[in-house]
C-alpha cells in the first residue's frame, strides 16, 4: 500500500473538494507514491507526534489540523511549524491533513459531536452551495444506454430527489434522465438530428474529472458536444455544523452538565440560561461564531461550539444558549473516528491512535 491508497480512502469519506477555500488540506509533506509502513492519526502534528510516529515505525501521519496553514518562506527550525516539517522530511514521514473537508462531511466532525450527545433527527446546519453540477450531452440513440450506464458507474446521477433514486455507500444518486434533443454537432462536425438523444445528469463536483473522463471514453464521437453547469441548489449532505434533537428535553443547567460530561471538557463558557426546556441543539466543531445566526434561524435552543469572543455572547439575545466547550474539546473524538474508519478499510497493518495530547490550552 502506498500513501495515495490511504488518501483515496480518506477522500471517499471526505472529498477535499468540499474543504473551505481558506484551508490547506491534502498531502502537505511527503511523496504520495511512497510505500506505507504504518499510519499514526492525530488531531495536530507537533514535534512530539512526529517522534511518536518514528517510535512506532509510522511513515504517514494523518492529521486533522494542517501543520502548514500559511506559506512557509524559510525552513530554519525557528518555529514549531518549521521544526515539524524538517523532522518529518528528515525521517521520510508524510503528513496528510483532512480538516474542513471532514468538517463539511455528512459523517464528519459535527456528526461525531451529535453522536456523542446522542442527538436524533440530525441534519446539516449550513448546507454548502455550488457543490452540485449538471452535465448535458448528446449521443446517438443506439449508444445512449451504454453511455448512461458508464456515467452511472462513474457516480453521476440525480441529486436532490432522494425519494426517487437509490444510493451507494458514498451517497451518489443513481437515477439518470434523458430527453429527445435538438440537432448538435458531433463526429467531425457532422450535424445529427433524429437519431440523437440528450442525456442530462447531475453529479457532485468532486466527481467532475472522473465523469468527464468517462464521457470521453464512452462517447462514440471523436469530438463530444457537452455542457457543464453549476447548480444553485444547496447540498443537504455537505456543509458546516449540524442540528439535532435530544430524545427528552432538559432544563438549561441540566443540559450544560450533560454536555460537559459527554464532551469531556473541564469548562463551558456560556451565555445567559433560558427558562424554556432545551430540545434542539446545534453543533459546530472548532471556531463557530459564524454559525450563531444559522443556529438561531433553525430554531436551536442551544449551540455547542468553540472560540467565542466576548461580544459573540451578546448575539444570543436571550433566544439561544451559546456554549463554548473549547476548540480541542469539540474535535477531540475526531481522531478515534478516523482510526476506526481507516482500520476497517486497511486491515493488513495497524492504524495507530496518537497518545500525544496536543491541546495547547491548560486549565487552572
Amino acid at each position: 500500500m502506498i500513501v495515495q491508497d490511504v488518501i483515496n480512502h480518506l477522500h471517499n469519506l471526505a472529498p477535499l473538494a468540499y474543504a473551505e477555500d481558506f484551508d490547506n488540506v491534502g498531502l502537505l509533506v511527503g511523496d504520495k507514491s511512497q510505500s506505507v509502513t504504518g499510519i499514526l492519526v492525530t488531531l495536530d502534528t507537533l514535534e512530539a507526534v512526529v517522534d511518536e510516529a518514528i517510535e512506532n515505525n509510522c511513515n504517514l501521519i494523518v492529521s486533522f489540523h494542517p501543520i502548514i496553514f500559511k506559506g512557509l518562506k524559510k525552513l530554519t527550525g525557528k518555529t514549531y511549524v518549521e521544526r515539524v516539517v524538517i523532522k518529518a522530511i528528515q525521517n521520510n514521514i508524510a503528513i496528510f491533513s483532512i480538516h474542513t473537508a471532514l468538517d463539511n462531511a455528512i459523517k464528519g466532525v459535527n456528526s461525531i459531536i451529535c453522536d456523542q450527545l446522542s442527538l436524533i433527527n440530525k441534519k446539516i446546519l449550513i448546507p454548502q452551495s455550488g457543490t452540485i453540477k449538471k452535465l448535458q450531452t448528446y449521443v446517438p440513440k443506439s449508444n445512449a444506454e451504454e453511455l448512461r450506464q458508464a456515467l452511472f458507474n462513474a457516480g453521476a446521477g440525480n441529486i436532490g430527489n432522494y425519494e426517487s433514486c437509490s444510493f451507494n455507500v458514498d451517497g451518489e444518486g443513481t437515477y439518470l434522465g434523458n430527453e429527445e434533443s435538438n440537432p448538435v454537432i458531433g463526429k467531425k462536425g457532422e450535424l445529427h438530428t433524429e437519431n440523437e438523444t440528450a442525456i442530462s445528469v447531475t453529479f457532485k463536483k468532486h466527481l467532475e474529472s472522473k465523469v468527464l473522463k468517462t464521457l470521453f471514453d464512452a462517447h462514440p464521437y471523436e469530438e463530444v458536444a457537452f455542457e457543464i453547469s453549476t447548480l444553485e441548489n444547496t447540498n443537504q449532505h455537505i456543509g458546516m455544523g449540524m442540528i439535532g434533537e435530544l430524545e427528552k428535553p432538559m432544563n438549561a443547567k441540566e443540559c450544560l452538565h450533560f454536555i460537559k460530561n459527554k464532551m469531556n471538557t473541564e469548562c463551558i463558557r456560556h451565555s445567559a440560561l433560558l427558562e424554556k426546556p432545551i430540545k434542539k441543539i446545534a453543533v459546530l466543531g472548532g471556531s463557530g461564531s459564524f454559525a450563531i445566526s444559522a443556529a438561531k434561524a433553525s430554531g436551536a435552543d442551544l449551540l455547542v461550539t468553540a472560540d467565542l469572543k466576548y461580544h459573540d455572547f451578546f448575539s444570543a439575545e436571550n433566544g439561544i444558549i451559546l456554549a463554548d466547550i473549547g476548540h480541542y474539546e469539540s474535535e477531540q473524538f475526531t481522531k478515534s473516528f478516523l482510526v476506526d474508519y481507516l482500520s476497517k478499510k486497511i486491515t493488513n497493518f495497524a492504524v495507530i491512535l496518537s497518545k500525544t495530547n496536543t491541546n495547547p490550552v491548560k486549565y487552572l
